[in-house]
């Protein structure tokens, strides 16, 4: 049946009779004493009652009548509404919208279902909810513009609806999307001064070309255009054309509406000079504090990027007194005889901030005490731009935050207080469970693992570890607790048992016993620098095998700790059935040692991983005092460090020095402190672990000296993929050192040779690399590395094993 048909004829039919009972219901005498209401179907009377505005007992008049149908109408629940009159009683007659069924969309490809209908269902558009034909015009708007916004100007959106039983109504959007519209040309029409190549370099649109396809710079938008319109200004301004102006912008559309062409009318005008720089108004400051500031000097050429880093350090300098909201105006006076623009600083102090409340949002995992012990902006105290800043840093530092932000709000009717808002980015914090990881070196490595770096929400880390692989068996427990006491006092507990049959991968086999108990404590002596202290005791058992072991291993098993030999029996049996028993006798020692160490460090870093600001450099210094039966010291120095450049490349420097020598009567640093280099993680292109000295087996042996240094250069990447990927050109440069009393032999097994420490002995890469972080596996890091200085061997010296392609998965954060 078609009820829009029936009530549109009962609608004609009652003409005559609304029109006589709208005269009746307006007759003073008229006294509400009933109200009924018919057609209802989906809404309750109670609901028709707490929207009419008339009551039992009331006089109906014209005003009464027209306030009743506009309350009714305005609820937006009836298409039609009639009020009539039977004596004293009050008639409603209502026909009621139509409820949606379902809302279908088909045809959507560039932006998901979903996401489509959570904004539908922002308007009213959803199944359950009355339906609004005014509103599915709007709908068809929203979804264009949507559209345009991708550049999909060729869009068509078609709605229909169905009727269906129960007053109810089916709504279908089909979406026929279209080409994506590109950028095909970008005009600049006046620039005579500046090539339009160079001057098109600065904005962030583009043409088509290699990168546009995942940056979308080829899309066009007004926004980013309105941008790039700026850039252009500043790009003059800076170069001195003071009065640059942009004459007329021009987007036209091709008709196939694939093809945006865009044309950018200018003057450029002519090059001034910087007059007289003056700083006026309520500095609050000394002015001597403020001078400094000042990035430019009379007579030279006009730069609005000078102009404005003034304004900004200023205003920092004025925000870290608690003048947050400080204001510098540069008020320029020009001298067209001349050719000069004078500037005066005008300073606007304000009233100085107080931060009234400190809140956190975003955050479902860590307690406020965790995140809050991190700020340095206080509440009560004066807000600091400085604080903000280094609160952002130190809790972006943390590993389980990915990102910080903060906006600050004036509180009404108090314009000396203000509440900040920190927006945090969790990361996943813990790791649980049991995995299989892979490495081109060590193969399949087996593990059952629990990790927090967040445990239950109080920042503190902990960590229990068993892991199997191809060469070794390690079992761990560590915890560190960040803020011991509020002065943040750090503490590390760590306990451990390892048995490994080699050190790495292309090592000999040299069976190596040990369990450690270990505690370090941490102080902070400023904001970002810090000590530590601590002590590690360890039981240590060494095995050499005779046929297998290394020469060198062998020698300082027999002449370091407490040597021992084992006799073992072994029985091989003869192709004629008989067995041959041979008894060897294996070397051995076992020691107890204490190291205790102290270490420096400094940290200004902007994140905790993939961090692409701030350096790191840590020095540190492990010894074992006198009364122990091995001795020996480990100094060590890193840095790491990240430099912004043009085009949102960024260069990032690390450095690793490590040495160690033996002390007392120990022969030589212990074959498990020595360093190797090689592979993913030090000098990519060469293999894992296999540089620097060979012990008599041809295998890596380590070394007492490490050189490493890497630099690279991050390439830009879209900023949603920037705290969980990274990608860069690479060189690196390194090698592993002996300078001790270790004793080798050439691949003649009869020259000595020596690998003392060389300039031409430093081994080179260089490539390209890929990481990445999966949620509760780890980082993925992959290389593409090509030695440049491989040593191809002769007679006497190894050659250098090398391989192109390296990565690590599995490998936990």
């Amino acid at each position: 049946m078609n009820y829009r048909a029936v009530w549109t004829a009962f609608a004609l039919l009652m003409v005559p009779c609304v029109l006589w009972a709208a005269d009746e219901i307006a007759d003073p005498d008229f006294t509400v004493s009933e109200i009924k209401i018919e057609g209802l179907q989906r809404i309750s009377e109670g609901t028709v009652f707490n929207y009419l505005p008339v009551n039992i007992g009331d006089k109906m008049d014209a005003q009464r009548i027209r306030e009743a149908l506009r309350a009714l109408y305005a609820t937006g629940f009836f298409r039609d509404v009639e009020l009539r009159r039977d004596g004293t009683t009050l008639l409603i007659a209502v026909l009621e919208r139509p409820s949606l069924e379902s809302v279908d969309i088909k045809g959507n490809k560039d932006i998901k279902t979903e996401d489509l209908q959570k904004s539908l269902r922002t308007v009213g558009l959803a199944a359950g909810k009355t339906f609004n034909r005014s509103t599915l015009e709007d709908v068809t708007q929203y979804l264009t513009d949507q559209y345009y916004s991708r550049g999909k100007y060729a869009v068509s959106i078609k709605t229909t609806e169905k009727e269906l039983p129960n007053n109810r109504i089916r709504v279908s959007i089909d979406i026929k999307e279209g080409s994506r519209a590109k950028i095909r040309q970008i005009n600049i029409v006046g620039n005579t001064h500046f090539k339009a190549k160079e001057i098109l370099s600065t904005l962030s649109l583009t043409t088509p070309n290699l990168t546009s396809w995942y940056k979308e710079t080829d899309r066009y938008s007004r926004e980013s255009l309105q941008g790039d319109l700026e850039k252009i200004q500043q790009f003059y301004q800076d170069r001195g054309y003071a009065n640059y102006r942009t004459d007329s912008v021009q987007v036209a559309i091709a008709p196939d509406k694939r093809d945006i062409f865009i044309t950018v009318n200018i003057t450029e005008g002519i090059v001034y000079r910087l007059g007289d720089i003056k700083i006026a108004g309520a500095t609050v400051v000394p002015q001597d504090q403020l001078t400094p500031l000042v990035q430019m000097k009379p007579g030279e050429i006009y730069s609005q990027k000078k102009i404005t880093a003034t304004q900004e350090a200023i205003k920092n300098r004025l925000g870290a007194e608690g003048f947050f909201f400080a204001r510098v105006d540069p008020v320029p006076t020009t001298d067209e005889a001349n050719k000069t623009v004078a500037i005066t600083l005008f300073i606007e102090p304000g009233n100085r901030a107080y931060v009234r409340q400190i809140s956190f949002k975003g955050s479902t995992r860590s307690n406020d005490e965790t995140l809050r012990r991190e700020l340095r902006q206080l509440e009560g105290g004066l807000m600091s731009n400085v604080a903000l800043e280094r609160s952002k840093q130190r809790v972006q530092q943390q590993p389980f935050i990915e990102e910080v932000s903060y906006e600050t709000t004036q509180v009404p009717g108090t314009p000396d207080l203000v509440d900040v808002v920190f927006t945090v980015k969790e990361r996943p914090s813990a790791q649980v469970g049991g995995g299989v990881g892979y490495s081109a070196a060590q193969k399949f490595i087996l593990n059952a693992n629990f990790s927090d770096s967040d445990f239950l929400g109080s920042g503190e880390n902990v960590g229990v570890q068993a892991d199997s692989g191809r060469y070794q068996r390690v079992y761990s427990f560590a915890s560190t607790n960040p803020y011991v006491n509020p002065d943040g006092l750090w503490r590390q507990f760590s306990i451990n048992y390892r048995d490994s049959t080699q050190f790495v991968s292309t090592s000999s086999n040299f069976k190596s016993e040990s369990a450690g108990v270990g505690l370090t404590y941490g102080y902070p002596v400023t904001e970002y620098q810090g000590v530590t202290a601590g002590l590690n005791l360890q039981r240590v058992n060494l095995l050499t095998y005779g046929g297998s072991s290394a020469q060198q291993a062998i020698d300082w098993v027999a002449h370091n700790g407490h040597h021992y030999l084992e006799d073992v029996l072994s029985t091989a049996v003869l192709p004629d059935g008989s067995t041959v028993t041979s008894d060897t006798l294996l070397h051995g020692t076992e020691y107890k040692t204490v190291e205790a160490t102290i270490g420096w460090t400094y940290l200004s870093l902007n994140r905790g991983l993939f961090a692409d600001r701030g350096i790191r450099n840590s020095v540190s210094l492990s010894i074992v005092p006198p009364g122990m039966d091995v001795r020996y010291y480990v100094a060590n120095y890193s840095f790491a460090g990240y430099l912004p450049l043009i085009w949102k490349f960024t260069l990032s420097q690390s450095i690793q020095i490590t040495y160690g020598a033996p002390l007392g009567n120990t022969t030589a640093l212990p074959p498990y402190r020595r360093m190797f280099a090689g592979g993913p993680d030090s000098i990519r292109g060469f293999y894992e672990s296999s540089l620097g000295p060979k012990d008599s087996n041809g295998n890596p042996y380590g070394g007492n000296f490490l050189t490493v240094s890497r630099t690279e250069l991050i390439l830009p990447l879209p900023e949603k993929w920037q705290t969980s990927a990274r990608a860069t050109m690479f060189f690196d440069y390194g090698n592993i050192f002996s300078t001790d009393k270790t004793q080798y032999l050439g691949r003649d097994e009869l020259t000595p040779v020596d690998y003392q420490f060389g300039w031409k002995r430093m081994k080179e890469s260089a490539g390209v690399a890929v990481q990445w972080l999966a949620p509760q596996l780890g980082i993925f890091r992959f290389s593409l590395g090509f030695p440049l200085n491989k040593y191809l061997g002769d007679a006497v010296h190894f050659a250098d094993r090398t391989e192109n392609f390296q990565f690590t998965v599995g490998q936990s954060f």
